[in-house]
């Protein structure tokens, strides 16, 4: 057995050295993180495809600056240049605004966010903002500025109450994964942020969220603008399943109400968020684009645009096409 024991020894020794330097390897800062993830892109191929899609914005009230922040403490997507690119070209392009980009936290000081009409949170993921940078953040939007959430800014902000319910909610999940094709409602097609879609629902491919009940704000707050057409049986498949039937909480998944999009006053300022920006070409979709910016103007305050919360109103629902 002393021998045995003797000639594991090296072994465990090589399996510890092969262990630390695995994690010597691994990234740790968030800059070498966004490095290995992003890579070269957008290419050049890529900036084309955006460019040739960007979508058409309204006229500004005045000078629009706004902060683009991307930033991640957790799960990095690699849409995040992709957005990045589209929102700077969107500026250069059209004059609708200036941007400017960021992914440190001293941004969110009261004496810079002074130079800004709105916040973006492009893809950002547990960010972790101090007590001071918190109260900027609040302050910003209460004082009459606006806020816009991409994709998984609704993963944000844990430990921070407010934080979350600024957003509209923290994540719960994924089930509609960014692989599949999902069909998508309307929720009044005659509102300025949902002109993209052209009075009609529509498939899209995307990862969507759903978010956790406790956190969510719901129709009783928010403005629904977008929303999952679960009377589409591809919508309904993924919750079909042992890992997400306890999320449903005895509700049938043709019965889930999974808001996409939306928007809400907060105080003196407003909010949009949308949960599309996942995959990397979202960013080069005309459609989505144009959604997104509505959602953006109206944030900065040159879209006027409605924003009773959805149980208060009754609105039509253009449902999605049978098929994609």
């Amino acid at each position: 057995m002393k021998r045995s024991i003797l000639a594991l020894v090296p072994f465990a020794a090589v399996c510890l050295l092969v262990a630390q330097n695995d994690d010597a390897e691994k990234p740790k800062t968030w800059e070498e993180r966004a490095a290995e993830r992003f890579g070269d892109n957008p290419t050049a191929e890529h900036k084309a495809q955006i460019e040739a899609n960007l979508p058409t914005p309204s006229k500004p009230a005045g000078d629009r600056r706004i902060l683009v922040f991307y930033r991640c403490e957790g799960f990095i997507h690699t849409s995040i240049p992709f957005g990045n690119h589209a929102l700077a070209a969107i500026a250069e392009k059209t004059g609708a605004f200036s941007a400017d980009f960021s992914d440190q936290y001293s941004v969110f000081a009261p004496d810079n966010l002074a130079n800004y009409d709105a916040i973006v949170f492009n893809n950002t993921t547990h960010l972790k903002p101090d007590e001071a940078q918190r109260a900027a953040i609040l302050d910003f939007i209460h004082g009459g500025k606006g806020i816009v959430g991409l994709h998984a800014a609704a993963d944000n902000f844990g430990g921070w109450d407010e934080g979350i319910a600024l957003m509209g909610g923290i994540f719960n999940g994924h089930p509609w994964n960014g692989g599949g094709t999902w069909a998508f409602k309307v929720e009044d097609p005659g509102h300025p942020i949902n002109a993209a879609f052209g009075g009609k629902g529509f498939w899209h491919k995307d990862e969507i969220y759903w978010y956790k009940p406790e956190s969510f704000q719901g129709r009783e707050r928010l403005r629904v603008l977008l929303s999952l057409d679960q009377s589409k049986a591809e919508n309904r498949k993924p919750l079909e399943n042992e890992k997400e039937a306890p999320k449903l909480a005895g509700a049938s998944p043709a019965d889930v109400d999974v808001a996409v999009s939306w928007c809400r006053e907060i105080g003196k300022g407003r909010l949009f968020y949308t949960n599309l920006g996942h995959n990397d070409l979202t960013f080069a979709n005309r459609m989505a684009l144009q959604h997104i910016v509505d959602g953006l103007q109206y944030a900065l305050g040159d879209i006027e645009a409605d924003a009773t919360p959805s149980a208060k109103i009754d609105v039509e629902i253009a449902p999605a096409p049978e098929a994609p």
